[in-house]
């Protein structure tokens, strides 16, 4: 099964550092967040990935098509320009397929023109800024036993600010970034699973948004399941986002599940 990776979006709200490079080029502990959802698909067996381009998607292709020479030992003659590449053990068994969507276009036609690569009943998808410790092997389970044309990961990230829980215009409990999830209803936190079908939802429309119109199409139809993910997820949104995911990985990454 192959994983599409939106990767096309400005990132105007981390533009400290999107000013020169795409947001899923934007490093944690050295490697760009895309490398570390990458990794823990592969972590899962899944191996084969699409990767929505757009803006400055140029980073992203030089980033994959020197991938050897980025991460390996090289050696370089600058009298002659040659170089060797070291042949240390190399773990990443990746197949990337480099598709461009368009500077401007919106999340749901990058789906639709990455989707020309799909070419199994079912595909994933998810965006290339955030990290998490789904069990994508349940994910996948989940899905194909629902039989719904998409299913969703539902989310459960704390808040920043104190939780109101209110009593008519009083406050009943206040809560000091909530972490629970009783009482809480889960956000979209990427990592889908569609039928390919869903593809024929999308309209031909470089303005069309993933979360509008297709999903709402699923939505309406009952078509669209939850999958809850109760753990880790963090989004990389903006600097303090970047800061906190590179504090992490200093410390105890709970999304670094792979050895």
């Amino acid at each position: 099964m192959k994983t599409i990776i939106l990767c096309g979006g400005l990132g105007t709200r981390l533009r400290e550092e999107t000013e020169y490079k795409p947001k899923p080029m934007v490093e944690i502990g050295g490697k760009p967040i895309l490398w570390h959802i990458m990794k823990h698909f592969s972590h899962f067996g899944y191996n084969e990935f699409v990767l929505a381009l757009g803006y400055k998607g140029d980073v992203i292709r030089d980033y994959f098509l020197n991938y050897y020479k980025y991460n390996r030992d090289v050696t370089v003659d600058l009298s002659n320009g040659n170089f060797e590449i070291h042949s240390e053990e190399f773990q990443e068994d990746w197949k990337v397929t480099l598709a461009e969507t368009g500077d401007q276009s919106m999340t749901g036609f990058r789906t639709k023109l990455a989707g020309k690569y799909i070419d199994e009943p079912y595909f994933m998808l998810t965006y290339g800024d955030a990290v998490a410790d789904v069990n994508i092997e349940e994910l996948v389970a989940f899905a194909k036993e629902k039989k719904t044309i998409g299913t969703v990961t539902g989310v459960y990230p704390a808040s920043r600010f104190g939780d109101l829980v209110t009593n008519g215009d009083s406050v009943a409990t206040f809560k000091q970034q909530l972490k629970d999830t009783e009482n809480k209803e889960p956000i979209n936190g990427g990592f889908f699973v569609f039928k390919k079908e869903f593809l024929d939802l999308i309209p031909d429309d470089p303005s069309v948004d993933l979360e509008k119109a297709p999903i709402e199409a699923l939505v309406g139809k009952d078509q669209l399941s939850v999958y809850r993910h109760k753990r880790f997820w963090h989004c990389m949104d903006t600097y303090r986002d970047y800061l906190a995911l590179n504090k992490m990985w200093e410390e105890q990454p709970a999304w670094k599940i792979w050895d």
